[in-house]
């Protein structure tokens, strides 16, 4: 079973991926926060390029409703050496969706078959595909499966959520059921992508749906930076001859690897940015999903949301470290 590193904009940039891979392990493939541009930004262009990107396995994400802005970033991709490409269908942000595209696109189905039309007949690389179910009703899923499963994705990664719930609720399970019974079989591949946040959550979705090909973290991984090793682990005591299934205590987080982690991106958001203010901004927001992983009480974080320059910052991680 493959392991994905979830697009997450904002966070998971290359600056993030080098540190998290310097310092954890589990996951086989990075994608990329979206590209959109057909000339592609500083931010997009330094996110992609291949120096940036040593030693990684990483596939791009493009956000587009139009065929010859994919085909564009596609072929610039290309001449950096990718090999294959991800369309973005499902990015749940308003601003997004009301320009039809992320999971805008997926509000009428005729046209998202000119999309996929499209893109499949004008693009230079292999495409997948991560999308949600809809907008906001079960009923809109079963046309839209429809019109994806007439296009030769490399792989369907799906997030069964409807747009307008953005990341709150639970999971649709049935519609993932649906997406599993009409792929299991043919040549593309499926990967599940919401709400892993333990290995029992892994554990009990490949139970379940144990053809698909990947699981995509990405909260779960930021809450956990571990959570793709515990994985690999529950995946190892899985293949043995027995395995004790009763609860345990989530385990200790490891303070040293986070330090070195948490250095590398100090150091990396400090080099890559020409002013403290955005840097400082990633680190603190990092911290919000860090705090579940550290178990600090939110009182002990307040320093660290008043602090107004990266030496302050480092100062009071450092103590915060020590508290752990």
């Amino acid at each position: 079973m493959k392991i994905y590193l979830a697009p997450m904009e904002g966070i998971t940039g290359y600056v993030f991926r080098n540190a998290y891979m310097a310092c954890y392990g589990g996951i086989d493939t990075c994608f990329t926060p979206f590209l959109s541009n057909p000339v592609l930004n500083q931010i997009e262009l330094h996110d992609v390029l291949p120096e940036h990107n040593r030693d990684l396995h990483v596939i791009p994400q493009i956000l587009t409703n139009r065929p010859e802005t994919f085909a564009a970033i596609a072929g610039t991709l290309k001449d950096y050496g990718y090999s294959e490409v991800n369309l973005n269908l499902g990015c749940p942000s308003g601003t997004v969706v009301a320009k039809k595209r992320g999971a805008g696109a997926l509000r009428e189905p005729r046209e998202l078959d000119r999309l996929l039309d499209g893109i499949y007949s004008t693009s230079p690389l292999p495409v997948s595909v991560k999308c949600r179910i809809g907008i906001s009703s079960e009923a809109e899923w079963e046309d839209i499966l429809e019109v994806l499963l007439k296009y030769p994705m490399t792989e369907l990664i799906i997030h069964p959520r409807f747009q307008k719930e953005f990341y709150k609720g639970n999971v649709h399970m049935e519609a993932f059921a649906l997406a599993y019974e009409r792929i299991r079989g043919t040549k593309c591949a499926l990967c599940y992508n919401g709400d892993i946040t333990t290995p029992e959550d892994y554990r009990r979705l490949v139970q379940m749906y144990p053809d698909i090909s990947a699981v995509m973290l990405g909260r779960g991984l930021l809450w956990n930076p571990e959570l793709a090793e515990q994985i690999r682990q529950e995946e190892a005591l899985s293949d043995g001859a027995s395995k004790d299934t009763s609860p345990t205590d989530p385990p200790k987080p490891d303070i040293q690897r986070l330090k070195a982690f948490l250095d590398l991106l100090y150091h990396g958001y400090k080099e890559e940015m020409d002013r403290e203010g955005p840097a400082l901004m990633k680190l603190k927001e990092l911290w919000s999903y860090l705090q579940v992983y550290t178990g600090l009480p939110s009182k002990e974080l307040r320093p660290l949301w008043k602090s107004k320059t990266l030496a302050e910052y480092r100062d009071v991680v450092n103590l915060l470290l020590g508290k752990i």
